[in-house]
């Protein structure tokens, strides 16, 4: 008995010593896996729906070339052509505040305020993601 009380509180030691050995930025990273969603719901004047397609693809093709923008998906309600939900993926909050600095963002947003007519925007927090395997 003494034998395995031993063993687990060895076990329990050095599992508490590498989680304060790592350095903090790495337990966060473990936890989030580096993903910080941005969710953004928008309706869209019907008269604008094109000059928002060119716009929004012209801001997320340039979005997925910064260095901390993992993901930028476009994605119309299928039972409303002009409902989109943007789903952005970076690194960390940073980044997408970094993205939201960049001229193109700029840009987009000057344009883009002509033709929303309605926005909710929310941070999203990652418990799992999965894909298939490419």
């Amino acid at each position: 008995m003494l034998k395995s009380i031993s063993i687990a509180a060895a076990t329990l030691a050095v599992s508490a010593a590498c989680f304060f050995l790592l350095p903090p930025g790495q337990r966060v990273e473990a936890q989030s896996a580096g993903m910080y969603v941005n969710a953004v719901d928008l309706d869209i004047l019907p008269a604008e729906r094109d000059n928002f397609l060119a716009a929004i693809k012209e801001n997320g093709a340039a979005a997925v070339t910064e260095p901390g923008c993992k993901r930028f998906d476009i994605l119309n309600l299928a039972s409303d052509p002009n409902h989109f939900l943007l789903y952005e993926v970076y690194e960390n909050e940073a980044a997408l505040k970094a993205h939201r600095e960049t001229d193109h963002f700029k840009k987009f947003a000057a344009a883009a305020a002509k033709m929303v007519d309605k926005r909710n925007a929310r941070a999203m927090s990652v418990i799992a993601s999965n894909a298939q395997a490419k």
